[in-house]
């Protein structure tokens, strides 16, 4: 596998401390008698510092106006996973570079793929069960340096790792938007295409070779007199979607069915 020097900051989250620790203070209290509102100021602060993180120490306004619509059921995960592959394919092209993204999610798919797992716990078919929630509960050493970590990685074998992540449960893949055989994906900064059939192995698929021609130049930011009317397509395009339905509890079978055309809506 290919490595390439990125360096990985961890987010600090001694300024969310500070943050929090200016809303104890009594006079703000006084002023700002809405728990709701310290709440709210506290989760920007994540969003702003550890999720979407851009500058050390500030909160850009695009991620300010991405929270304000989170109250209107507006889901945040394909911005993050936009972003992650945006700023994991800067580095894979400069062939160096800085993972600018949510760190501890990068290190939670990590620790979900790498090592196989032998039992997966019943838990994961609980509704309240979280990876997360899990990964956090799980002792870690910190004491392992990037020296020790290369010979790792350069070493691992294919019987080294989960394909499928223990709490990945099949079930329905976006696979194609429109005339495109891929998703792009809208972040907060910028588009770029994700090629979901590239990894079905992880949800223990036949893996083949999918038709990417394309896709390395569909990445763009918002800049310049050109980038609404491209968004403005994608949307358009958008609104016909291939879904692959994995359905495991039906004797395998495997249903593919397009969302707005009269099969099925979403």
């Amino acid at each position: 596998m290919g490595l390439y020097p990125i360096s990985v900051t961890q987010n600090n989250l001694q300024e969310l401390k500070e943050i929090w620790d200016q809303w104890s203070d009594e006079d703000l209290i006084l002023v700002h008698p809405d728990a709701k509102k310290r709440v709210d100021v506290f989760a920007l602060s994540i969003y702003g510092l550890v999720v979407f993180p851009k500058a050390l120490g500030h909160v850009d306004e695009v991620v300010t106006d991405l929270f304000n619509r989170l109250d209107k059921r507006v889901t945040p995960v394909p911005t993050i996973l936009a972003e992650t592959f945006r700023s994991l394919n800067a580095c894979q092209k400069a062939g160096e570079g800085r993972f600018i993204g949510c760190a501890q999610l990068l290190l939670t798919w990590f620790y979900s793929h790498f090592w196989k797992v032998d039992k997966v716990s019943y838990r994961v078919f609980s509704e309240n069960y979280s990876p997360l929630k899990g990964i956090v509960a799980t002792p870690r050493r910190d004491d392992i340096s990037k020296e020790k970590w290369m010979p790792i990685l350069q070493n691992l074998q294919e019987e080294d790792i989960e394909w499928r992540a223990p709490w990945l449960l099949p079930d329905e893949i976006l696979y194609r938007c429109g005339d495109f055989d891929w998703v792009l994906l809208l972040e907060i900064w910028g588009a770029i295409g994700y090629a979901p059939l590239l990894i079905f192995r992880q949800y223990k698929s036949r893996q083949f070779v999918p038709a990417t021609q394309g896709l390395a130049n569909c990445e763009f930011s918002y800049k310049g007199d050109g980038y609404k009317k491209k968004v403005r397509e994608i949307n358009h395009k958008a609104k016909r979607r291939r879904i692959r339905k994995d359905n495991r509890t039906n004797g395998g079978r495997k249903d593919e069915f397009e969302t707005g055309c009269g099969c099925s809506e979403t």
